[in-house]
C-alpha cells in the first residue's frame, strides 16, 4: 500500500550576482517555476527582498501572478511576505485575488523579514519585527476567512475590516509560518494551527532544532486548540546534482564563490569556512548541502526525515552555482531518480518484474505449449509446406520426415 507522499518544490529568493542583467535573471527564474512545472515539482515559493542587490523579487504576488499563466499544475507561495512591510488588510486582499486567479494554487508564506537593510530603509526598528509578524498573524488568518475584524496597534489599525470576496481555497488559502532557529516561527505556527517553513533545514543550526521547533509547535497548539500537520511541514536545503559527483562538483564552481560572499559579507550568515579550505568540501561534510549524485540527495533527505520525525515537502533552496543549463539538468535529475526513490513511486513496478522474472519458466512452457498445440493442429490439417524448416526442428519434425509418413 502507497504510503504518505513527500512533495518536492523550490525555494527561489533568488540569489543572482551583480554582473548579470537582471531582467534575464528575472525571466530565467520564470523559465525556471515553467520547467519544474514540467517535470512534475509541486510547490514553487518566491521571496521578497528589497534591498542589497542580490535577491531580485520584490513582489512574489505580482512573479506568483505572471507565471501562474505559463504553468498549469505547480502551486506557487510567497516565501515569504515580510508582514511588518504591508498594511495586513492590503495584503490580505492580493493574497485572496491570486487566490481566485490561480484557483486554488497560491500558498502565502510569512515572516518577519530577513534582511535588515530592508526594514532600515522603512524605519521598522528590528527589534519589533517578530512582535509585528505576530500582531500581523493574528487579523490575517481570520481575514482570509473571510471573517470581520477589528483591532489596533502602533502600526495598523482595522475597523471592521473584512475582504470583499470569500476565498476560494477553504476555510482559507494555505499558510505557513517562516522558521529558522527561533521558536517564533514555530510558536505562531501552533498558535493558528498553520504550517512550518523551515529555512534553514540543513544548517548546523536548524537542523540540530528540527525535533525540537516541531515539539514547540505542536504543544503551542494543544494549549491553543488548534493542530499543526506535519503533511504541512516544509524543510528548506540546498542541492545541485549532477551524473557524478566529479562533475557536480566541477559545476558549482561557476557560481559558488559569489553566493557564498553574499552570505559572509551581506547577509552574515557563516556558511563556508573563511580559513581557505575547500568551501565545497566545507559545504558537504557539515550537512549543509548536496553537491553530488542523485543518490546523495536521497540520502539528505532520508537523513532529514530521521532527524525531524517526519515533514511534508522537500524544498531545494534555490541558488546559480552552475551554469542555466547544468542548473535546469540538476532539477531534472531530481525529478526523475531523487522524487522517486524518496517515494517509493516504483515499488510495484519492481515487484511486477520480479514476479514475472520468477514464474519465466512456467510463463514460456505455457506459450510455447499453447504455439505447439496450434502448429501441430496446423500440420495435421494442411501439412508442412508452409511452415519454416527451423519450425519444424524445433518440434522434432522435417519436411521428409513427413512426407515418409
Amino acid at each position: 500500500m502507497a504510503g504518505e507522499r513527500i512533495r518536492f518544490g523550490a525555494f527561489i529568493a533568488p540569489f543572482h550576482p551583480l554582473n548579470e542583467n537582471p531582467t534575464l535573471a528575472l525571466e530565467r527564474d520564470l523559465d525556471l517555476v515553467v520547467h519544474m512545472d514540467k517535470l512534475g515539482y509541486d510547490e514553487a515559493w518566491l521571496g521578497e527582498h528589497h534591498s542589497a542587490g542580490y535577491e531580485l523579487i520584490a513582489s512574489p504576488e505580482l512573479f506568483i501572478a505572471t507565471v501562474a499563466e505559463r504553468t498549469r499544475h505547480i502551486r506557487l507561495g510567497t516565501g515569504v511576505s515580510s508582514l511588518p512591510y504591508h498594511h495586513p488588510l492590503m495584503l490580505a486582499d492580493r493574497i485572496n485575488q491570486l487566490d481566485h486567479i490561480t484557483r486554488g494554487r497560491v500558498m502565502f508564506g510569512v515572516g518577519p523579514g530577513a534582511l535588515p537593510s530592508d526594514a532600515f530603509m522603512m524605519g521598522i526598528p528590528v527589534a519589533k519585527q517578530r512582535d509585528r509578524m505576530d500582531e500581523a498573524i493574528d487579523v490575517l488568518v481570520p481575514l482570509l476567512r473571510g471573517e470581520q475584524v477589528t483591532k489596533k496597534t502602533d502600526w495598523f489599525e482595522l475597523n471592521e475590516a473584512r475582504l470583499q470576496m470569500l476565498p476560494y481555497s477553504r476555510p482559507s488559502v494555505e499558510i505557513s509560518v517562516a522558521s529558522q532557529v527561533s521558536p517564533s516561527g514555530a510558536t505562531a505556527a501552533g498558535r493558528h494551527g498553520l504550517g512550518l517553513l523551515s529555512i534553514g533545514a540543513t544548517q548546523s543550526g536548524g537542523f540540530n532544532a528540527l525535533a525540537s521547533n516541531w515539539a514547540i509547535a505542536e504543544q503551542q497548539a494543544a494549549d491553543s486548540g488548534t493542530r499543526v500537520d506535519r503533511s504541512q511541514w516544509r524543510l528548506v536545503g540546498p542541492m545541485h546534482v549532477a551524473a557524478t559527483r566529479e562533475e557536480a562538483r566541477a559545476q558549482v564552481r561557476f557560481g559558488l564563490d559569489k553566493w557564498l560572499y553574499y552570505f559572509r559579507e551581506v547577509a552574515a550568515l557563516p556558511l563556508a569556512p573563511a580559513d581557505g579550505s575547500d568551501p565545497v568540501d566545507a559545504l558537504v561534510n557539515s550537512g549543509m548541502a548536496v553537491i553530488g549524485t542523485p543518490e546523495d540527495a536521497v540520502k539528505q533527505i532520508e537523513r532529514l526525515r530521521e532527524q525531524s520525525g517526519g515533514f511534508g515537502a522537500f524544498l531545494m533552496m534555490d541558488h546559480n552555482w552552475a551554469e542555466w543549463d547544468n542548473k535546469k539538468k540538476s532539477y531534472e535529475l531530481i525529478a526523475r531518480y531523487v522524487m522517486p526513490a524518496v517515494n517509493g513511486v516504483n515499488a510495484n513496478r519492481e515487484a511486477s518484474i520480479e514476479w514475472a522474472a520468477a514464474n519465466r519458466p512456467r510463463f514460456i512452457g505455457e506459450a510455447q505449449a499453447a504455439v505447439g498445440a496450434r502448429l501441430a493442429d496446423h500440420i495435421q490439417k494442411k501439412g508442412t509446406e508452409n511452415i519454416r524448416p527451423e519450425i519444424l526442428a524445433a518440434m522434432g519434425l522435417d519436411k521428409k520426415s513427413e512426407a515418409a509418413e
